[in-house]
């Protein structure tokens, strides 16, 4: 019923930057926290951002002055704008909401994850 995507990864250079965004289709009642997280080969996955429906935002310390969670209720959509970016940077971006759904009558919450999206940076 729904689902996340993302997109705006890519190859970019260190010093560079993307803005990778996600959105939410489907039948949606409402989305409350929605972040980031990323993982690089042979490393866990580990959050970047996360941002309330009213806005609050929290980052992680190695992103922090660096990149900027958002997010437009209105779309359904969360942006992570990613400045400065360095080669540590580089993983599989991730994508996640806590996503409550209306289905048959039933309201359901959960927690969705897209498929990913590849950032690169070169040195």
């Amino acid at each position: 019923q729904v689902q996340l995507v993302e997109s705006g990864g890519g190859l970019v250079q260190a010093g560079g930057s993307l803005r990778l965004s996600c959105a939410a289709s489907g039948v949606i009642s409402r989305i409350n926290t929605m972040g980031w997280y990323r993982q690089a080969p042979g490393k866990q996955r580990e959050p970047v951002a996360g941002i309330t429906r009213g806005g609050e935002t929290n980052y992680a310390d190695f992103v922090k002055g660096r990149f900027t969670i958002s997010r437009d209720n209105a779309k359904n959509t969360v942006y992570l704008q990613m400045d400065s970016l360095v080669p540590e940077d580089s993983a599989v971006y991730y994508c996640n909401g806590d996503v409550v759904t209306f289905y048959r009558g039933a309201f359901t919450r959960n927690d969705l994850w897209g498929q990913g999206t590849q950032v690169t940076v070169s040195s």
